[in-house]
């Protein structure tokens, strides 16, 4: 049967902008939840997961108090992470990302999408509807992952703060991306988090 994976990215976090690593949500980052959680709100999730960061737990919560039937539940594999490190093929403009990632965290964060590749992609015998609520990077290794490109292609892939990406694997078939950073349910004021703004 099909297992439907929605990967989305936090809301805002308050103090981003002052080099914080994690903290509480903005207002921005609440509203971007709320309107997720409206977003997905036919869908019949099977299961939830999220990050144990501040921001993602918030962004958790927020869902939960609006879709009730959902009980999210915490996997540190859904923690923020370098998935691999440097190699020859990384095209020079992203040579410079990896200056302050440490071979031992990017070895770390090699093996802990290995483990959530194999905890979260699991389609068997019932179709099943899954949430992780998540960061940038995990969000787009998943998508590297699911067309089987080049190690260092996450690299460029960027997601907005509450944007929605959707999986759909099936048992022996190659795993499928139905949407990428949507954002459909956010104004446009609210379309935070981008490397560069959408031109539309």
């Amino acid at each position: 049967m099909t297992q439907y994976l929605y990967l989305v990215r936090h809301g805002e976090q308050r103090d981003a902008e002052h080099g914080v690593v994690d903290g509480p949500l903005s207002p921005r980052g609440r509203r971007q939840a709320a309107l997720l959680a409206e977003r997905l709100g036919g869908v019949p999730l099977t299961s939830a997961w999220y990050a144990p960061s501040t921001v993602a737990t918030e962004t958790a919560q927020i869902i939960r108090d609006r879709l009730p039937a959902v009980e999210p539940k915490p996997s540190a594999l859904l923690f923020d992470c370098v998935p691999s490190g440097p190699t020859p093929e990384v095209p020079r403009a992203f040579s410079g990302w990896f200056a302050s990632a440490t071979e031992a965290e990017i070895e770390a964060g090699r093996a802990q999408m290995a483990d959530a590749f194999a905890e979260f992609v699991t389609p068997g015998g019932q179709e099943r509807h899954d949430l992780l609520i998540t960061h940038n990077l995990v969000i787009a290794e998943f998508v590297r992952h699911a067309f089987d490109a080049p190690e260092w292609r996450w690299l460029g892939l960027t997601q907005a703060h509450g944007g929605l990406t959707i999986l759909k694997a099936r048992s022996g078939r190659p795993i499928t991306l139905l949407a990428h950073n949507d954002l459909a349910h956010l104004p446009f004021e609210l379309r935070t988090g981008l490397v560069e703004p959408l031109p539309v």
